[in-house]
């Protein structure tokens, strides 16, 4: 797929997304070659990416809310900033130490093995083990201070033990 062609149809897929749906068309990129495509900060929710090759692509901070990437190849993809939420991700070849983890009381995705997504808010892995404790109660108050322990077992499990704040005394919990 040719540039111009990817524009119009992202023009296209604006459109629809901010006419609620009643003009423009919904992107429907399913199959498409878009391998090494810049997508940096596009537009992609509800977007239709199934199969898709999106290796080397940058996503980087592109709203793939609610998108389906069901056997997208995300391989070397970067995905930094980017919102996955609802996204379809079943069978897709994501990037090396990226993972998406489901059931929690926030979205959590770690890409690249670096930067961790917890709801809204994306740091790397270094920065989450870091902060204080006014800092993650100003994220999302008693619930972010609840969780924080959680999320860093979950950052744990998936890159490797790491340090934990001082504040965290012996991991019990911060509420």
């Amino acid at each position: 797929m040719n540039s111009a062609e990817l524009a119009k149809i992202l023009d296209e897929h604006k459109i629809w997304i901010e006419s609620f749906r009643e003009r423009g068309a919904r992107a429907n990129l399913r199959d498409a070659n878009l391998r090494d495509a810049n997508l940096c900060y596009a537009n992609l929710c509800y977007a239709n990416l199934s199969g898709a090759d999106l290796r080397d692509a940058d996503l980087c901070g592109a709203d793939l809310r609610s998108a389906d990437l069901r056997g997208a190849n995300l391989s070397g993809a970067d995905l930094r900033d980017a919102n996955l939420c609802g996204a379809n991700l079943s069978g897709a070849d994501l990037p090396d130490h990226t993972f998406i983890i489901m059931g929690e009381k926030y979205f959590i995705s770690i890409t690249n093995g670096e930067y961790v997504r917890a709801g809204c808010q994306n740091h790397t892995v270094e920065e989450w083990r870091n902060y204080s404790k006014q800092e993650i109660a100003e994220m999302d108050g008693r619930d972010a201070l609840r969780f924080y322990p959680r999320l860093l077992d979950i950052i744990d499990f998936y890159i490797g033990k790491g340090e934990r704040p001082e504040w965290l005394g012996s991991g019990k919990g911060a509420a």
